[in-house]
């Protein structure tokens, strides 16, 4: 059985195995609570509140915690709904998109409605899997119909409230704006019904709208959190400020998983504001020396102040030049296959590509660095973190501290973005971070600590995108059908060495590396794939493997057409066929959006082209680009999208911009992690590229109209940014760029 805590930033491949094998996966369910009564802010509320044991009234015995209007809606006498979110909001815009859902079905006045984080609380869960879950693009896919009908026995309960106290057949009325009509115009609002629908039942079974009468899903609608954003009174995960709090920064080790061979502390604990320096146990084996003083300048004083030697002689140390050395080699080995095919028509093939990929290291990078706040008591903790899986962290906080999951409350706080650096499955950061504050305890500092990372820690101290190596002999004729395309990976395991390794490592191949490979194009493909063991942390990046495999696809596709003059649209068309709708049609939208083939381009310019299906939804970008002074420029980027229902057209909107800008980042100098004797050589934006306000193109955003129900766009726009910027570079210059970030010279 899976824990419900257990999530993470879920790659495809990931997603099917888990739904293939979801009719054998428990659910572990929490005692079953109904409206309660809201001690505090002058008046009731309909919501689940721990602590408070009044008020019961009968739930349906069928619904499981996550079925509960009970954990999610609470509705405050003067009419205000909070929406309790079970994901973490990280810039996605499910602290908007997520309520928008509940508040279709409540049949509320949208200008009352509000949000807040959930925790680590089993009402919590992905319904999907049972797991506590933000990542995959799967926050709306997963919700879509659990809030619809979250809101719905939300609003039966209101009804039936009515219809009491008024003697009325609840048939009688109806619901409009946070309001519940009655015969001879009898009114209340909702925030009148809030304590007698309390003592409603919840009902197991709800009728839900015809999608034809929304009038909140499908509008666009400004998010909640912009005013708070844009003004910078938004609080995040590392803003939290406890009574009594200390802040720790840590000293790592140059190498990973290395050890402290020396440690002078003096100088450390003389700064003022230190109370205490600690020698603790990091990742993956490695120690480090914690500093903890009154906030974080004085931490880090403290730190800069160690005078620390390493020993690093039991450990692997990196060279990315040796590094793709070896992975040269390993692909000219045989090893595990994903795809078999016939490869002697490769010989007799009229014509032929044979191209070699590389793709570095990539980081996380998120504008607000890791952090978690710790409290301890005598039996229980409570922590206050940004957590893409607040579960599995919980269950990690209880095994440091010697405690029982239930003894763990974690607080989510809203998080400066993550891109999977706050999912990952050895809860690395959370560890460290209540390791921090038991030490601390038992040295007489009995305080909250707040573990704070520097953004050089992050860039320096993983976990990483892997690094990749591809390699592809493809023969086809003249007429572009592939005869034989021999296909080789080379790249570390994600999920080796995790949880996660048995339900994903098939025949020694991680489905991670190798998700987008192939589809939707129907060629012969033999695929071997090669995972060496690095001592380099690795982990999912934004869009998972599809941030490689996309890459090689559509650039080779695109070669392919260019060799046989053939349009690149045309033949990317005529190899999808009916097969794949929503590929054409994606593909026919950003096409017809931006003129292409129509419109006439300045001198200098060339269209690219590429399409691409992650986390189940499909983006097509045409872009325009130019090579200035030797560097290729991104001009213009037309997509067209495939995500079935959209919520909030201003989320999917925001969502491509900000995928296509990190797709982009991908593409520029600078943007990539090398090593040089086992330490990073990148430790900032000085030195790892990210792009800037000029570098942000012109970006359309269409999407295909569909009522079916919605899939994800947190990750499928950044995919194919990359090979369409690339395909426009090759028809300027004839060669396509087979390195990443792009080198042209």
């Amino acid at each position: 059985m899976l824990y419900p805590s257990l999530s993470r930033e879920m790659p495809r491949a990931l997603q099917h195995l888990l739904a293939r094998d979801k009719q054998t996966t428990d659910i572990a369910t929490l005692p079953r609570r109904s409206f309660l009564k809201l001690a505090g802010a002058g008046g009731l509320a309909l919501g689940l509140y721990p602590n408070l044991a009044n008020a019961q009234a009968p739930a349906a015995a069928g619904l499981k915690p996550f079925e509960q209007p009970t954990a999610f809606v609470q509705i405050a006498p003067n009419g205000e709904i909070t929406v309790t979110l079970n994901r973490l909001e990280f810039g996605q815009g499910i602290q908007t998109a997520l309520p928008m859902v509940l508040a279709e079905e409540l049949d509320a006045d949208w200008s009352k409605v509000r949000s807040q984080h959930g925790s680590n609380n089993p009402a919590y869960a992905d319904p999907l899997w049972g797991m506590h879950l933000t990542g995959g693009s799967t926050a709306i896919k997963h919700s879509y119909t659990q809030y619809r009908e979250l809101g719905a026995r939300a609003r039966a309960m209101l009804l039936a409230a009515a219809a009491a106290q008024w003697n009325v057949d609840v048939k009688t009325l109806r619901t409009q704006a946070g309001m519940v009509l009655g015969p001879n115009g009898r009114k209340a609002g909702y925030g009148e019904l809030a304590e007698a629908a309390m003592r409603q039942p919840v009902p197991e079974k709800v009728t839900l709208k015809n999608p034809k009468d929304f009038r909140i899903i499908g509008k666009p609608t400004g998010r909640l959190d912009a005013k708070a954003k844009s003004s910078g009174q938004q609080n995040f995960g590392i803003d939290v400020r406890l009574p009594g709090q200390l802040t720790a920064v840590i000293a790592r080790p140059p190498v990973f998983g290395a050890k402290i061979a020396a440690l002078d502390d003096s100088a450390a604990r003389a700064v003022a504001g230190v109370k205490t320096v600690l020698r603790v146990p990091l990742d993956r084996g490695a120690e480090g020396v914690a500093v903890i003083a009154e906030g974080y300048w004085q931490a880090k004083l403290g730190r800069d102040a160690l005078k620390l030697q390493w020993d690093t002689s039991g450990v692997e140390k990196v060279d990315s030049e040796k590094q793709l050395a070896q992975y040269r080699e390993l692909a000219k080995q045989d090893g595990p296959r994903h795809f078999d095919a016939d490869l002697a028509p490769l010989a007799s093939a009229p014509l032929k590509i044979e191209a070699e990929f590389t793709f570095p290291y990539l980081a996380h990078a998120p504008m607000e660095p890791l952090n978690c706040t710790v409290q301890l008591s005598d039996n229980c903790a409570e922590l206050w973190v940004g957590s893409q899986m607040p579960g599995l962290d919980g269950m990690a906080a209880a095994r440091v501290l010697g405690l029982q999951p239930e003894q763990i409350k974690v607080n989510v706080q809203m998080a400066g973005g993550g891109f999977g650096r706050r999912a990952i499955p050895t809860s690395e950061y959370v560890v460290e971070a209540c390791g921090i504050a038991q030490a601390a305890r038992q040295a007489g500092l009995n305080v909250p600590v707040r573990t704070v990372w520097s953004r050089e820690d992050d860039i320096k101290g993983g976990y990483y995108r892997p690094m990749h190596l591809h390699r592809a002999r493809i023969g086809f004729d003249a007429q572009g059908q592939v005869l034989a395309w021999d296909h080789i990976i080379v790249g570390q395991s994600i999920v080796g060495g995790t949880f996660f390794e048995g339900m994903m490592v098939k025949n020694g191949v991680d489905a991670t590396a190798v998700e987008g490979m192939r589809a939707p194009y129907p060629v012969p493909m033999r695929l071997t794939v090669h995972h060496p063991k690095q001592n380099v942390p690795v982990l999912w990046w934004r869009s998972v493997g599809s941030t490689h495999t996309a890459y090689v696809m559509e650039t080779l596709i695109d070669e392919i057409a260019r060799a046989t003059q053939q349009d690149p649209v045309a033949y990317r068309l005529k190899l999808i066929g009916d097969k794949h709708p929503r590929h054409r049609a994606a593909l026919q939208l950003a096409v017809e959006k931006s003129g292409y083939g129509k419109k006439q381009l300045p001198k200098g310019h060339a269209w690219g082209v590429a399409v691409h299906e992650s986390f189940d939804s499909v983006v097509a970008y045409v872009v325009e680009a130019s090579v200035k002074d030797g560097q290729p420029v991104l001009h213009r980027v037309t997509a067209g999208v495939h995500c079935n229902l959209v919520i909030n057209p201003r989320t999917v909107e925001a969502q491509i911009q900000g995928a296509a800008l990190m797709g982009l980042a991908t593409c520029l100098p600078g943007a990539a992690i090398t090593l040089k004797d086992g330490e990073v050589q990148q430790s900032n934006f000085g030195d790892y590229a990210v792009p800037r306000i000029t570098d942000m193109p012109q970006i359309a955003v269409h999407v295909v109209p569909s009522a079916e129900p919605p899939t994800g766009m947190g990750e499928p726009g950044l995919p194919p940014l990359a090979p369409a910027f690339a395909n426009a570079i090759a028809r300027l210059t004839g060669k396509t760029p087979r390195e990443l970030p792009f080198k042209l010279a």
